[in-house]
């Protein structure tokens, strides 16, 4: 996108830079009618007129430190979660800002064991029908070489009512709803439950059925997206793509960054990301790691790629998306991937947008200063929140924290498909 207009951009403030490795989320930003909504790293929910960036409103954090993580739109109004000491998830009226109600998801999953970052209740994702929201969070526990999660996945009427909620000692990741269902990625599994899918009735919090990689370990799933008949799946346990029908049989299954001798190492990458759109699939995958030891110089070739399938599970393109998306946004025929760090190479040229055709692949890309951690897109409309970001062995800092209100150019199959 480089001969076209930059993006529109606002402050959000000067948090502390991101360093080298991933320190987990800290943003989100939604897009909701006329206001792009964002949430920050102070724990504030700011709302900006979509054409002229000006503030509509702000509500500010309460109590003690949260970052906001997720966002969601939720009919005429705006749900934000936390990672914080309560693991809040609040309502706000879109229009004025006005909080309509609050849940401290720690009342399920508990106080967290220590007052850092990694340990504090964590809203990890927010997906939204007509009538009603899904929350999941988790909390992370150590106690020695033991590990444990404990979880929650909550339906809320829009007054706050929680309807059901479905509790598990593993960690959920990502959310995804369709018709009568809704599904549930739970990335690491060290208790009791063992299944790394479990797909619900939206309606009771029931389970319809459940799936699992099989694989040895405690990770299990990355990401979820249903479709119609079934479920594609970015599975941890053995770094492979899969495409399921209703009640977890396997349709077909694609090798993404399975392990491969690179020197004398032997590497992987987790596949992080799925999406489905017009018949297709798109898988991303993240950070190379080595099997034996937990640094190394190589790269595997398959990190940091986004792959696109047909629905027979033939691999149609693959395109390099430069460094780490934390997540993707889907809307119509895109596939929006932000690009974050490479703790491993710290090349800053990978910080920016792709926008993918989930058909054909590649249709543009958006150089930022700074890391891209947060992305939403509606139609042609796309938002992104940028961090600034200094590498440990270098020095510079890189980029602000602000808003990015772009567009995204159409792919020539969207222009096909809108014709017919």
């Amino acid at each position: 996108m480089s001969e076209r207009p930059k993006p529109r951009s606002v402050g959000l403030g000067e948090p502390s830079p991101a360093r080298s490795r991933h320190a987990g989320r800290r943003s989100a930003v939604a897009l909701t009618g006329e206001l792009v909504v964002v949430g920050t790293a102070t724990g504030d929910v700011i709302a900006f007129d979509h054409a002229t960036l000006t503030e509509q409103w702000r509500a500010d954090r309460e109590g003690a430190d949260a970052a906001v993580v997720a966002l969601a739109a939720f009919g005429d109004a705006v749900l934000a979660g936390e990672r914080g000491p309560d693991g809040r998830v609040r309502c706000y009226e879109a229009a004025t800002g006005r909080r309509r109600w609050q849940h401290a998801t720690a009342a399920e999953i508990g106080e967290p064991q220590r007052e850092t970052r990694f340990f504090l209740p964590f809203v990890a994702d927010i997906v939204t029908d007509e009538d009603r929201a899904y929350v999941a969070a988790r909390r992370y526990e150590r106690d020695g070489d033991r590990r444990s999660f404990r979880s929650v996945v909550s339906a809320f009427a829009d007054d706050g009512t929680r309807r059901w909620q479905f509790e598990a000692d593993a960690s959920p990741i990502s959310l995804d709803r369709r018709d009568d269902r809704l599904a549930v990625a739970y990335n690491r599994c060290p208790g009791s439950h063992q299944r790394g899918l479990v797909v619900l009735d939206a309606e009771h919090g029931t389970s319809h059925w459940q799936w699992d990689p099989d694989s040895d370990g405690q990770r299990r799933v990355g990401d979820v997206a249903l479709v119609e008949d079934g479920a594609l799946v970015a599975s941890h346990g053995d770094y492979c793509g899969y495409r399921l029908d209703d009640g977890g049989t396997v349709r077909w299954r694609a090798e993404l960054a399975t392990r491969t001798t690179v020197g004398d190492e032997t590497l992987y990458a987790y596949p992080n990301h799925v999406a489905a759109g017009n018949g297709a699939s798109v898988f991303v995958t993240g950070n190379t790691y080595a099997v034996d030891r937990r640094e190394t110089d190589a790269l595997h070739p398959a990190e940091h790629t986004a792959f696109g399938y047909g629905p027979d599970g033939q691999r149609r393109w693959s395109a390099d998306v430069g460094g780490f998306a934390g997540e993707i946004a889907v809307a119509d025929h895109h596939v929006v991937v932000p690009g974050a760090q490479h703790f491993r190479t710290r090349d800053a040229d990978c910080h920016g947008l792709r926008v993918l055709s989930a058909r054909d692949g590649p249709v543009a890309s958006r150089e930022t200063d700074g890391i891209v951690t947060a992305v939403a897109v509606d139609g042609d409309r796309v938002v992104a929140v940028e961090e600034p970001v200094v590498y440990h062995d270098d020095g510079t800092e890189r980029g602000a924290y602000r808003l990015l209100v772009d567009r995204a150019p159409r792919s020539q199959s969207a222009r096909s498909s809108q014709g017919r």
